[in-house]
């Protein structure tokens, strides 16, 4: 049944609407996902799955609500919703109410995140329309980053172009601020000075974290930008994407480096890294080595804005999951006074670290979707 203090947390895609339930002491009750919006669609529900067809997202949030109401969730008790939002430029640098001027801000940041923001905007005006007395809030995966020096944000163009919004901002925010949360849980200790936190995952970035605060990050204007990703290129020279424009078009160039590159691209049609670490072929060896490979090179360039290293944090789906992953890019590390403890690293830690290692090294899991929910509980207390 809804508890009095429950909140129902929206992750809104562009074929997807992923759900999770916190109670009133942020412990999870229910989770899932409205997938194949538009197509083949179904709705999995606390592990259960049931194909149904789901035109758009308004169906799909009506079909999530039937489904929590089923359960004894009902809209009318929930105390708040609360939704992560791609982008929210340099204003939108926190979680916030979904007032009128803040959801305009929000649609205003669309060309900034245009495969993102509508979407994010779809969730947030559906369940308004279903439940306009529900309090909605909303966190921003860029807002973690804002933090970041100047020197680190400015691209090295003309300033007329930075005023329409062309610098860099980072994103996994929601993850990077949930692990600054988690680790001292996760570790019993106190939050390291200097943390390098690895999300890595089909998207994938690293942060460099200095007390706590983010002071560099390999995302840049956008998503596509640093890591070798699951089917994004990552970092590419700009003339070389003005000639893939030259030869291929635009809207075409954006499916190449955004869907069709990356470990996809490199081995050949597989992007899952469970998928390319069973497979044991050339293409799909290369492909690991290249990702772990410019993991290493950011890792170095974000240890120097750090001035130093005491502590390395793996979070996301291959940073939790894949042991050689974490292996290969702890050797590459070793330099630095890593060492790794390879039974640990197989148990998946959470502490990876041998006792002679100079450098901390933890695995922390993922809660975006709970990072989300204390930011809504947070403001409602402020409020308050």
């Amino acid at each position: 049944m809804t508890g009095p203090g429950d909140i129902l947390v929206l992750n809104a895609g562009s074929s997807s609407i992923k759900f999770a339930v916190f109670d009133a002491d942020l412990a999870e009750t229910h989770r899932g996902i409205a997938a194949g919006i538009g197509g083949a669609s179904f709705l999995e529900f606390d592990g259960a799955r049931q194909d149904m067809g789901l035109a758009d997202h308004a169906a799909a949030l009506a079909a999530v609500l039937a489904a929590l109401e089923a359960e004894g969730v009902r809209v009318g008790n929930l105390r708040a919703a609360a939704h992560r939002v791609v982008h929210g430029g340099h204003k939108l640098s926190k979680p916030v109410p979904l007032t009128e001027d803040n959801i305009a801000e929000i649609a205003s940041c669309t060309p900034l995140a245009p495969l993102h923001n509508p979407h994010n905007l779809a969730a947030i005006k559906a369940l308004a329309a279903i439940a306009p007395d529900l309090p909605q809030y909303a966190s921003f995966d860029t807002a973690f980053h804002a933090t970041n020096p100047d020197v680190a944000t400015r691209y090295a163009i003309p300033k007329m172009m930075e005023t329409k919004g062309i610098r860099r901002y980072g994103f996994h925010g929601l993850s990077y601020a949930s692990l600054v949360r988690r680790l001292p849980e996760v570790s019993g200790e106190a939050l390291p000075s200097r943390l390098l936190a690895f999300h890595l995952g089909n998207g994938a970035s690293l942060c460099a974290i200095r007390n706590g605060q983010s002071v560099a990050t390999t995302m840049g204007y956008s998503p596509l930008d640093g890591l070798t990703m699951g089917t994004r290129s990552g970092g590419i020279d700009a003339n070389a994407v003005l000639r893939l424009v030259e030869e291929n078009g635009l809207e075409r160039t954006k499916d190449i480096l955004n869907n069709e590159s990356g470990l996809l691209g490199l081995s050949g049609g597989k992007s899952d890294m469970r998928r390319l670490m069973l497979d044991h072929t050339a293409a799909s060896d290369f492909a690991i080595e290249h990702f772990c490979y410019w993991s290493l090179r950011h890792a170095g360039s974000l240890i120097a804005a750090m001035e130093g290293l005491d502590a390395i944090a793996f979070t996301g789906g291959i940073g939790e999951n894949a042991t050689g992953v974490r292996a290969r890019i702890c050797r590459g590390l070793e330099w630095l006074g890593v060492r790794m403890d390879p039974d640990a690293n197989h148990r998946h830690g959470p502490r990876l670290h041998a006792r002679t290692s100079k450098v901390a090294v933890w695995v922390v899991p993922a809660e975006e979707e709970r990072q989300i929910a204390q930011d809504a509980l947070a403001l409602m207390k402020q409020a308050a």
